[in-house]
């Protein structure tokens, strides 16, 4: 399958698309380590036409050629690795450009040409093989492709002995020194952790190898549990040994399929929380604390920061690097899935279809199989774990549980649910679809929203979570957000409306597509929606209209401004932030109190058929309850006269108003 190379090449691919770059259609330069018999090595330089391999080496041989051709040279290599057994010996000289060549590591000296000389940058005219292996590593190119077994990059600070690889002494180099643009880790400890992180923070784009090369393990595990299930078949009868081995061999490109979408998915991860790693550092220290403290993560055999290098951090602005940030993506996953095992949210019915959507489509007809299957909820689990911590990042299960008050069986439904009530496949799988065709920052962008969409979402939900579970939420809010969403943005208050169109002006200045950053925009005033959809059920209102009444009574007393200006209060620790979020679930729960008197008050739906209607109806009301109303209106007044901007204080004093409202309404 070559499936740990393409697996890589997802990341490989990942880092030049952000970066500006499509290596798929463009020429791009690299260096290497391994040789096109290694499975890791040649089946990756085989992955793009476009691969100009300026030089590489293995155990044997040092292959240079100092301007190669892309459309000749990969020919060339797809020969050798057709051979049985190839080195770089094999390689038809004829094809290697002026000045370049093949050498034996045996060899003593080794004589340099011009061309090989100006290539890495070597003033003398002769030098050992370990010399020009060293100069290989450190040449200037766009890729370092590692696909052999060794580690050949050490942090400055490191030793050689910290390494852990004698046999790559005389070789190795410091992370420093490399002046490729890009790493990909093929093979295993290419680098160490150290020496990632110092490529990182030097503007350097990589991974780590648990990252880049993680597409074996997950066909291997895919390999598994198929055949488990097949097995179960095979015993019931339904066919025989050498049926089973040629449906097994029809669902490669498949298993392939599915775990190259994991990859991509899983470097996209690390992407999204690289874009928010400075702002995340207080999340994310906390997180390694509570790790730490229930016994599952040793930074210092992880490379994480202590809690002291945390606070530096902190206080430079800064966030971890992308090495560290995918250490703590594997220990997210880690903890949610031991935790989603232990609840009972694999064995919601709803989990059915992502059982079978694990297995390859011709396995559907074993229904029985797998609903049996042994390791059924480690299956659902680590699906659910996967893509909800690739999505919302690994502190998100913690915050959320904390602050909506659930355990992890409510957060795994709330997530699904949320999922399915927004369709949020869709707008993510078209997000994706961008590849290649909208810069990377504009699709990192909608992806961002998207992510903090889905969040919010997932937050209100997993606090409604009752007896029927992800189908009896989605059957509960489902068609009302369905509806409201058809609605939006003209249902809102003319404020979010302005929002809304600001949101999706700033997609598009990104470089995202114009109707596709309006739909995603637009799906944000609706993740707090479930709180209206209880209002009108309660009320037997249709929700179109308790909509609109409610987003007038947001913009008549200014909830709707309020709520936009705490949320822009992203600064501070973990505590002020928890202040914040509470302040504006306090003013969407007051906002929903005001909306539930007017609703009383207005007695038919058709006071709100339209937001014409629904502002006058709300001015009636507020003409009855003028003194409260007055208060709220002359609080923000002389707060904003005051100038200098809504600082928390001045946002808790105008609640204050807004409560006394609220408490008004409840009367």
């Amino acid at each position: 399958m070559g499936i740990t190379a393409r697996g890589a090449w997802e990341a490989v691919k990942r880092h030049f698309r952000e970066s500006g770059k499509d290596i798929q259609t463009t020429d791009f330069t690299v260096v290497g380590v391994g040789d096109m018999s290694g499975d890791v090595f040649g089946n990756g330089m085989l992955l793009s036409k476009h691969i100009r391999l300026l030089a590489a080496f293995d155990h044997r041989h040092i292959f240079i050629d100092p301007n190669p051709d892309a459309a000749s040279s990969w020919p060339e290599r797809e020969r050798m690795f057709a051979l049985p057994r190839s080195s770089w010996e094999d390689y038809d000289k004829s094809k290697i450009s002026a000045g370049g060549g093949v050498f034996s590591r045996a060899l003593k000296s080794i004589p340099l040409t011009p061309e090989i000389r100006a290539l890495l940058e070597i003033k003398a005219e002769a030098v050992s093989p370990a010399e020009l292996m060293t100069a290989i590593l450190k040449a200037k190119a766009e890729l370092l492709y590692l696909g052999g077994i060794g580690t050949y990059v050490k942090a400055r600070g490191e030793s050689n002995a910290e390494a852990g690889d004698k046999a790559n002494d005389a070789i190795r180099v410091n992370a420093g020194d490399l002046r490729v643009k890009v790493v990909g880790e093929g093979a295993n400890l290419g680098l160490t952790q150290a020496g990632r992180i110092e490529f990182a923070r030097a503007g350097g784009r990589i991974n780590t190898d648990a990252i880049d090369n993680s597409a074996g393990v997950d066909s291997s595990d895919h390999e598994v549990n198929i055949k488990i299930l097949t097995g179960m078949a095979e015993r019931a009868g339904k066919f025989d040994r050498p049926a089973r081995d040629a449906l097994l061999a029809s669902m490669t490109d498949e298993v392939a399929e599915h775990v190259l979408a994991h990859n991509y998915d899983q470097t996209l991860a690390v992407s999204l929380l690289e874009q928010d790693a400075a702002s995340e550092i207080d999340n994310h220290a906390r997180f390694m604390t509570e790790l730490e403290s229930a016994g599952r993560l040793d930074r210092k055999v992880e490379g994480l920061p202590d809690a002291a290098q945390m606070q530096d951090l902190s206080a430079a602005g800064k966030g971890l690097a992308r090495p560290e940030l995918a250490v703590l993506l594997a220990y997210g996953k880690l903890d949610l899935f031991d935790q989603i095992v232990a609840s009972k949210a694999p064995d919601d019915p709803a989990f059915e279809a992502t059982l079978e959507a694990y297995f390859p489509t011709a396995l559907g007809q074993y229904d029985d199989e797998m609903k049996r299957h042994r390791l059924r909820r480690e299956i659902i689990a680590t699906v659910i774990d996967n893509e909800l911590i690739n999505i919302c990042g690994p502190t998100f299960p913690a915050r959320l549980r904390a602050a909506a008050g659930c355990d992890t069986g409510a957060l795994v439904t709330g997530f699904e649910a949320a999922r399915r009530i927004l369709k949020f496949q869709d707008s993510w799988d078209a997000v994706a679809a961008l590849d290649g065709k909208a810069p990377a920052e504009g699709q990192l962008a909608l992806f961002r929203a998207l992510s903090h969409i889905i969040r919010s979402q997932t937050f209100w939900l997993a606090r409604r979570v009752g007896p029927g579970g992800v189908n009896g939420l989605t059957e509960r809010y489902g068609p009302a957000l369905t509806e409201l969403r058809a609605l939006t943005p003209g249902i809102l208050s003319p404020f979010e409306q302005k929002a809304v169109a600001r949101r999706a002006a700033a997609f598009v200045k990104d470089g995202a597509p114009e109707a596709l950053a309006a739909s995603i925009a637009a799906i944000q005033p609706l993740t707090t929606a479930s709180e209206l959809v209880d209002l009108a059920n309660a009320l037997g209102w249709p929700v179109a209209n308790a909509a609109r009444l409610y987003h007038q009574v947001g913009a008549a007393f200014s909830f709707d401004r309020l709520r936009a200006a705490a949320g822009e209060k992203r600064g501070g620790d973990h505590f002020e932030r928890m202040a914040v979020r509470r302040l504006i679930e306090d003013m969407l729960s007051e906002q929903a109190e005001v909306a539930r008197a007017v609703m009383a008050f207005a007695a038919d739906p058709d006071a709100a058929g339209g937001n014409e209607a629904a502002k006058a109806t709300v001015n009636s009301w507020a003409q009855i309850h003028s003194g409260p109303g007055r208060v709220v209106r002359r609080t923000i007044e002389e707060i904003e006269q005051a100038g200098g901007g809504w600082t928390f204080a001045k946002l808790t004093i105008a609640n204050a108003a807004l409560r006394e409202l609220a408490a008004v309404a409840v009367k």
